[in-house]
């Protein structure tokens, strides 16, 4: 569980990310979780942007995608969500 500090800190890290992800109209798969686990072992933070022709809202599939990539949900801003995870080979943050 992230501290309030932490979460700040993390936004601030995210803000110059682009999403590398986006989730459309087929909503939350398998396959997309399977690759956003991939990728947030590599970098760590990682931005998750949600399309307008998505049937869900972004506030319900930000806590569903953190779930089901035992990531951290760092925050949903509009249609972004920002993910954290601690890598355990390709540690590059270092919390407050």
């Amino acid at each position: 569980m992230l501290t309030g500090k932490q979460k700040r800190y993390l936004r601030s890290q995210a803000h110059h990310l682009n999403a590398i992800f986006q989730i459309g109209k087929g909503g939350l798969n398998d396959q997309l979780v399977r690759h956003i686990n991939e990728a947030i072992e590599q970098r760590e933070l990682l931005k998750v942007s949600v399309l307008n022709n998505c049937d869900e809202e972004p506030k319900e599939l930000g806590p569903e995608l953190a779930e089901a990539a035992e990531a951290e949900l760092v925050q949903v801003i509009g249609r972004t969500i920002i993910l954290y995870k601690e890598s355990r080979e390709h540690k590059q943050i270092e919390l407050p």
